[in-house]
C-alpha cells in the first residue's frame, strides 16, 4: 500500500509562521535570519582544522579563532540550519514526501540539471558574501526592519528571478 502525500500548508499560514519565527529571533538573538553564516562557519572551522597555521597568519581566518571558547561551529547560525535541514526532513516523512527525485524538464539531462544547479548554489553562495549576507536574510530581515535595502533587494531576487527563468522556460517546457 502506498502512502499518498498530505497536502501543502496553506502558504499564508506558512508566510505567517514564518514571520513569527523571525519576530522571535529578534527578541531573543538581537538580530534577524540567514543561513549563509553559517555555511562561512563550517568553512572556516575546516580551514581551521585542517590547516591551524595558515588560519592563525591569515587576517580573515585571525578573527575567528582570537577567542578561544567562541568557536565558528558554535555558532547559533550553525544550529539554525541543522535545525531547518533536520526539520525538513521531518516535515517531508509526516507528509510522506521523503524521497530524492531530480525535478527537470524534458529537454534537459539528470547531469545537466545537476550541473546547473551545483553551479547555480556556487553562484549563489559567491553573491551572499559579496553582498554581506544571504538573500534571505536581506531580504526576510531587512524587510523586517523596513530598511530600503531590504526591499530593493527583495526587487532584485525575484526581478532577476523572472528575468533568468525566460531564458531556459525552454527546458521545462514541452
Amino acid at each position: 500500500m502506498e502512502q499518498k502525500p498530505k497536502a501543502y500548508m496553506n502558504p499564508y499560514l506558512a508566510g505567517f509562521l514564518l514571520g513569527l519565527v523571525l519576530l522571535a529571533s529578534f527578541v531573543i538573538t538581537g538580530r534577524g535570519l540567514g543561513a549563509s553564516g553559517a555555511a562561512k562557519s563550517v568553512v572556516i572551522e575546516t580551514v581551521g582544522s585542517i590547516s591551524p597555521e595558515y588560519a592563525k597568519n591569515n587576517h580573515f581566518y585571525a578573527s575567528y579563532f582570537e577567542t578561544g571558547d567562541d568557536r565558528p561551529m558554535r555558532n547559533w547560525l550553525v544550529y539554525l540550519t541543522l535545525g531547518a535541514i533536520a526539520g525538513a526532513f521531518f516535515s517531508g516523512f509526516m507528509s510522506g514526501r521523503v524521497g530524492f527525485k531530480i525535478d527537470k524538464g524534458p529537454r534537459i539531462s539528470n547531469a545537466a540539471r545537476l550541473a546547473f544547479a551545483v553551479a547555480g548554489g556556487f553562484l549563489f553562495g559567491l553573491g551572499s558574501q559579496f553582498g554581506r549576507g544571504c538573500t534571505s536574510g536581506a531580504a526576510l530581515s531587512g524587510m523586517a526592519m523596513l530598511s530600503s535595502a531590504g526591499f530593493i533587494t527583495t526587487m532584485a531576487i525575484f526581478g532577476t528571478g523572472y528575468a533568468i527563468a525566460y531564458f531556459f522556460r525552454k527546458l521545462w517546457i514541452n
